[in-house]
């Protein structure tokens, strides 16, 4: 347990505004292997590669075993901080969110994204709701006795499409940023937000580390840093361009053949 508290420490000192640490996100721990290899600080799951390598839809389709399963080879395979895309932690109660994080953090992992969409639908738990829910995750780390590093997702912005994204949305994020905060969380993750401005005021209006996810469209990591962020990360990113790769090599070789 001394070197999963260390690793957690390790990770949460990545952490810093204008010198974000980079998130190349794996799904195995073939692809965690590779990307260690080539010289991350950190490894990050998500939660899509995850379970479409499994051949499941994202959204908690793949079970909470095989994916907790998933996560421990991750941690074996690799001498870093292993943060784990939670999703909504396969529970909706506070004592389910407390217990699963618990047997979650039983794999090694040092963190979680905890997002606060309401799995299987396009809603978003009330900020009170999501705030008891967050308060109950760090209980959970608390209890196992890991500083673990609570990354607290809004979907607010990826439920819209980046020309709708407006002060009001803005203005929700943060608050939700503050209740989160208030609740014990580490970090705040604004996928979907692209805008320079927004990034620029949600990172001065929040005490959190903020991450934004490098989708197609996002400004690059040189800007990023400039604006305040403090993780960036990839999501199915690089899970998806794999693949790609993949079924190109194969309809070539197929054809040849």
């Amino acid at each position: 347990m001394s070197t999963q508290i260390t690793k957690a420490e390790t990770f949460a000192a990545l952490h810093k505004k204008g010198e974000p640490v980079i998130l190349y996100n794996i799904w195995d721990a073939g692809s965690a292997k590779a990307v260690s290899d080539a010289g991350a600080k950190a490894i990050a799951t998500g939660s899509a590669p995850v379970a479409m390598a499994q051949g499941y839809a994202d959204g908690q389709n793949i079970p909470m075993d095989a994916a907790l399963d998933n996560a421990r080879r991750i941690v074996v395979a690799v001498d870093l901080p292993v943060t784990l895309d939670f999703e909504g932690t396969y529970a909706e109660d506070v004592l389910g969110v407390a217990a699963n994080v618990q047997r979650a953090l039983e794999t090694g992992v040092i963190g979680f994204n905890f997002e606060d969409q309401i799995v299987g639908t396009s809603n978003l738990y009330d900020i009170e709701t999501q705030e008891a829910r967050v308060r109950a995750m760090r209980e959970g780390c608390d209890a196992a006795g890991i500083p673990a590093f609570i990354n607290a997702r809004t979907d607010i912005f990826l439920k819209a499409k980046p020309d709708t994204h407006d002060d009001a949305m803005l203005d929700e994020a943060i608050a939700r940023a503050k209740a989160y905060a208030d609740a014990g969380a580490s970090g705040f993750f604004a996928p979907g937000l692209k805008d320079e401005g927004m990034i620029a005021r949600l990172c001065d209006s929040t005490i959190l580390p903020v991450n934004i996810i490098a989708l197609p469209g996002t400004p690059g990591t040189a800007t990023l840093a400039k604006l305040g962020v403090a993780r960036i990360s990839y999501g199915p990113v690089p899970y998806r361009k794999m693949l790609g790769w993949l079924t190109e090599q194969a309809q070539q070789a197929l054809q040849e053949g």
